[in-house]
């Protein structure tokens, strides 16, 4: 029973049902209310397919980082760590394995080869950027960054990739489709910005055993006050776009949309604002994610107002 509560940890578990979560919404209230009848998702397994890939593919990412992070985890969070600890190396690589081939196989039961093969060569682009993540970009300065948040936007973008074949994205596009692209690509950009700012503060908390292991983080490149500063950037950043969002729907009498915007995104975005300046120690950096972590959900869940104004 400890092992498997371990391997919980291990492949971090909330995070994956996050990533299911939000799959499955990009599905039934964005896609679904627009096309209700079309695209391969006549068949829910397919769906479910490509759910079970991402979650796969991202809990052997998950594994393989611990595995290369031992070192690290030592010093930044060691009464957390599994690996060295309650799972062996050996089996650490071994469950890296089956996982990343258990999403590969999914994703191959899930793709039309005639269309959308270049999907699962994608995934497996995901595999080995996740490789080359743990291994080497995760040390190098902003690179490791960027990456996690392009590999976390994709999430969302591959379950619409996947409605539709190369000649009807590249071409004329009906109505339906100009305003899915749009609400999907805000929702894409969103991922990117938050994940971008939560690396960072991941970077400022683990900054002591970084720092040992050579890494080349942002805080401990740049220092700790610019590292706050590139934090307060995007954050203000992410603030405005979805201020110019909340006034764009008011027309439209998205009150409750409205409301659920101030009160669930932007406002916590202006305490996290307010509790960065002061920060200094890994708590509080901790307090920080929770409430990046809690943005990012209310994030995903607001996609629930579309099921009934799309």
């Amino acid at each position: 029973m400890q092992k498997f509560a371990a391997f919980l940890r291990l492949i971090r578990w909330p995070n994956l049902v996050f990533i299911a979560l939000t799959q499955g919404l990009v599905f039934l209230c964005l896609i679904r209310p627009l096309f209700p009848f079309s695209g391969p998702y006549s068949d829910w397994m397919l769906l479910l397919c490509w759910i079970g890939a991402s979650v796969l593919i991202a809990a052997a990412g998950y594994v393989i980082n611990d595995y290369f992070d031992i070192n690290i985890d030592q010093v930044n969070r060691p009464e957390t760590q599994v690996v060295d600890r309650i799972i062996s190396r050996r089996w650490a690589m071994l469950w890296h394995f089956i996982l990343n081939v258990g999403g590969l196989v999914l994703t191959a039961l899930a793709v039309d080869w005639s269309t959308h093969a270049y999907l699962w060569f994608a995934n497996v682009g995901c595999v080995a950027l996740l490789w080359v993540y743990s291994t080497r970009f995760k040390k190098t300065l902003l690179v490791g960054n960027v990456l996690i948040a392009v590999l976390t936007s994709w999430t969302i973008l591959v379950i619409f990739l996947s409605q539709f074949t190369w000649s009807e994205l590249i071409g004329q596009y009906s109505e339906a489709q100009q305003k899915l692209s749009r609400i999907v690509m805000l929702y894409a950009g969103f991922a990117f910005v938050i994940t971008l700012i939560r690396e960072a503060v991941k970077d400022m908390e683990d900054r002591i055993g970084d720092a040992k292991a050579g890494c080349k983080t942002l805080p401990i490149v740049w220092g700790f006050p610019a590292a706050k500063m590139y934090t307060a950037v995007w954050t203000v950043v992410l603030i405005v776009v979805l201020l110019i969002v909340h006034a764009y729907v008011l027309p439209f009498g998205w009150w409750w949309a409205s409301i659920y915007a101030l009160s669930a995104l932007i406002a916590p975005l202006v305490i996290f604002l307010t509790r960065l300046i002061p920060a200094q120690q890994p708590d509080d950096f901790k307090q920080l994610s929770r409430i990046l972590k809690w943005v990012m959900l209310a994030g995903i869940l607001s996609m629930s107002f579309f099921y009934f104004w799309l």
